[in-house]
């Protein structure tokens, strides 16, 4: 359900540019005829370029309010993803109906005058060129904006290039999208601004320089940071984990159990997403489990000082086990108990509140709780066994050292109920899909299967 609503709004997105830009031409721009079809895609391409990346440049402002359109900022990211490989395919797809041609006559290929607009032809994208002076100059930079752009995606997606790069070379994409808006909007003037896609694609240009000058600024997410300062941390080797405890100021609104906020603890390494997890309360502190996965978190541990400044940027996230009523099944893979351990944690207040009430009831809370962890001793296990008991749930520890992988018919054998519950999965993708796909299979609803997807690159 969730892809299915990315690709929903990504092919709103394509279908409202392409739409706007067919619904532009007239009837000698739509002529079926090669040469005619060459100029016409190569503007089209244009445009599905520097239109798709103007989003992205709108959606790395990460607003809220488009967070909450899109289901969560998982989801946000998965967009911004999809976007922005889109834009850099059909920029690729621009370049190559721009220069194919030239190449095909150049090797004799093809005859000069295939592509040639024929002499006599009025109508065919001779708008007003009042930019014509700096024409040269911005077709240039725009060839050489498109390498840069192709060199920075495939930092960004080659995931063996460290974070570290990918974090200082992703800084410069604005500026790259800035030379494509000048490329664009010098060339534009051919296709004609008064026409629907004009309009649309000037005021895509605009968010996106918005959103290029806030990134620049280094202003993005600057209304959700606040200051923090390193309490204690605690290294778990078994768990392969740091336990960081961090105290907040007064800013911090607090947060649900499950969301998660861009920690920064070296500014030149930048933020990292970290699942928030303890509850929120009055002692303002919060608790991140980070596991050592790259070279960075391996390393973390020899980097933090206690009471060293610590910039904390959210909450973001909508995994937050709503309805709260409802019976649920939870499956945590690995690390991916971080979200779990906070609403554990606010289950577990909320449980001890009641007690003290005189028509309170010992009644267990109508959750059950799957950990899939390596080792069956560890710390985490003991830490979410404690919170277990005191949210009084149903845990149940699957240890690879000791158990086989746990699946969907195992789930379904032991929670006889089980299609009328809500499933909250946080771990690796593979587990998630293996379980998701057997349930569907047997009639379970994808809407109340509920997954995080966020993913830096």
């Amino acid at each position: 359900m969730t892809i299915t609503r990315i690709r929903i709004v990504w092919l709103v997105l394509f279908g409202l540019i392409s739409g706007a830009y067919w619904l532009s031409l007239n009837p000698i721009e739509t002529t079926p005829a090669l040469w005619a079809l060459r100029k016409s895609l190569l503007y089209y391409s244009g445009v599905l370029a520097i239109g798709m990346m103007s989003i992205g440049m709108v959606l790395a402002m990460r607003l809220q309010a488009i967070e909450s359109l899109l289901g969560g900022l998982d989801k946000h990211y998965r967009l911004h993803k999809w976007v922005g490989v889109s834009g850099v395919v059909f920029a690729l797809a621009h370049w190559l109906i721009k220069l194919g041609p030239k190449w095909l006559v150049h090797h004799q290929w093809v005859d000069a005058q295939t592509f040639k607009t024929p002499a006599g032809t009025a109508g065919f994208f001779d708008h007003t060129d009042f930019l014509h002076p700096v024409r040269g100059f911005a077709k240039d930079l725009g060839e050489w904006a498109i390498y840069a752009l192709i060199a920075l995606a495939l930092i960004a997606l080659i995931k063996r290039f460290p974070y570290r790069a990918f974090f200082k070379t992703h800084r410069i994409l604005p500026l790259v999208y800035l030379a494509l808006v000048f490329h664009s909007v010098v060339l534009f003037t051919k296709l004609g601004i008064n026409s629907p896609i004009g309009y649309l694609t000037s005021l895509l240009m605009l968010c996106g320089v918005i959103g290029a000058a806030v990134s620049l600024r280094g202003k993005t997410g600057a209304s959700h940071r606040c200051v923090g300062h390193l309490n204690r941390f605690e290294v778990h080797p078994n768990d392969g984990v740091t336990e960081v405890y961090v105290a907040l100021d007064e800013h911090w609104p607090g947060h649900k159990p499950g969301q998660f906020a861009f920690v920064t603890f070296d500014p030149k390494e930048g933020a990292h997403p970290f699942s928030l997890s303890s509850a929120w309360g009055d002692s303002h502190e919060v608790r991140f489990y980070i596991k050592q996965l790259g070279d960075y978190t391996r390393l973390l541990p020899n980097a933090l000082t206690i009471g060293q400044t610590v910039i904390i940027e959210g909450p973001y996230g909508r995994f937050d086990f709503e309805p709260a009523n409802a019976s649920q099944i939870w499956i945590a893979g690995g690390v991916g108990v971080t979200p779990f351990l906070a609403r554990l944690e606010a289950l577990g207040q909320q449980t001890m509140a009641d007690a003290e009430k005189p028509s309170s009831s010992d009644e267990s809370s109508n959750v059950h709780c799957y950990l899939c962890v390596r080792h069956a001793e560890s710390d985490l296990v003991t830490e979410v066994q404690r919170l277990a008991q005191l949210a009084k749930i149903r845990l149940t520890v699957v240890a690879s050292d000791r158990h086989e992988s746990l699946t969907g018919t195992r789930i379904r054998a032991e929670n006889p109920d089980w299609l009328k519950r809500e499933i909250w999965f946080c771990g690796p993708a593979g587990l998630g899909q293996a379980i998701k796909q057997d349930l569907l299979q047997n009639g379970f609803s994808s809407q109340h299967f509920h997954q995080e997807l966020f993913a830096m690159r």
